[in-house]
């Protein structure tokens, strides 16, 4: 199965939409916020060509899988219960997940939670944190001006409002925005903020010119998409975040046990959030087998589509090595 092709399957009471390339090995691939399937696009096609069987999803939410309607169950042993059961739908005892963006936590949590499904987990943009000893949304950033993101995320409406108001010019924003591509204070100055006065777009230009690593094309799958899906279901991710960490507190300061890779670009706004730095200078503590952590030079936050061929190679070579 050398060419890229198309299925839904049944899995944790779901239908799950796969993109899927290559044959051997399984490493299951999984997208953030917004995006689907087609952000593992370059990646598809170096794994099969290296011999492993690609298998990126449509996360729970978005694109053609299913998107549940009532936010709790978007939680994250529902997205890990998803990846078990795409496991379980092909076949297959075990695989290696990579997740980027919010699809990071998700595979964090799956080589966690179930090492014995998942021999490895390469974690892209978001580095692997241990459960804090606080409410999350508790120590979110928030003054009289602006709020973080996420806590603009948590009020069900709000977002899809202004997200779904022209959806090409959301996506445009946001890819732009968050790309290594894209000025940006130094220092990271207020990474993630959204003024209360204004949205998350508000702040943001609409490029003239995209980024030298996407098309016009590029987005215009992203649109289709998102028109038909909305946004709500990726949003939902964000409005668990407390009750995740709720739901694993018997995971306390339990170690990923299983082989790991963390790649993350140098621009990357996620590492100029609060303490992610240090974060990720201590991921050898919490994961004992780590591998290697690699930051790419003038690389933002879309870490496999800027930087693919130097992440298919990073990939490729932790796998082989396993």
């Amino acid at each position: 199965m050398d060419v890229l092709t198309h299925r839904s399957i049944e899995a944790n009471g779901i239908r799950i939409h796969l993109a899927e390339q290559g044959s051997g090995p399984l490493v299951l691939l999984c997208h953030g916020f917004p995006e689907s399937w087609y952000s593992w696009r370059h990646q598809l096609a170096a794994l099969s060509k290296a011999g492993f069987h690609a298998v990126a999803p449509d996360m729970r939410g978005y694109g053609r899988s299913g998107r549940p309607e009532q936010i709790e169950r978007y939680s994250m042993l529902h997205l890990v219960g998803d990846m078990v059961g795409v496991l379980d739908a092909l076949g297959t005892q075990q695989a290696v997940i990579a997740g980027h963006d919010w699809g990071a936590p998700v595979a964090w949590h799956a080589a966690l939670l179930r090492p014995d499904r998942f021999r490895g987990v390469i974690g892209l943009s978001v580095p692997y944190r241990p459960r804090g000893s606080q409410l999350p949304t508790s120590v979110m950033a928030q003054t009289d001006e602006a709020q973080f993101y996420q806590l603009y995320f948590q009020t069900p409406g709000t977002a899809e409002a202004e997200l779904e108001a022209d959806t090409r010019l959301s996506i445009r924003k946001i890819l732009y925005s968050w790309s290594g591509e894209m000025p940006r204070p130094a220092g990271g100055a207020g990474a993630g903020m959204v003024p209360r006065s204004g949205g998350l777009l508000s702040r943001i230009p609409d490029p003239q010119v995209l980024p030298s690593w996407l098309t016009d094309a590029d987005v215009e799958v992203w649109v289709e998409q998102f028109r038909d899906s909305g946004f709500r279901g990726g949003l939902n991710w964000y409005r668990n975040i407390d009750r995740n960490w709720e739901l694993t507190a018997a995971f306390t300061r339990a170690p990923v046990a299983v082989p790991a890779l963390y790649i993350a670009g140098e621009l990357d706004p996620v590492l100029a959030f609060p303490r992610m730095r240090e974060a990720i200078a201590d991921l050898a503590r919490f994961i004992p087998q780590l591998r290697g952590t690699l930051l790419l030079p003038g690389c933002g936050h879309w870490t496999q589509q800027e930087r693919p061929d130097q992440v298919n190679a990073a990939m490729i070579d932790f796998l082989r090595g396993l």
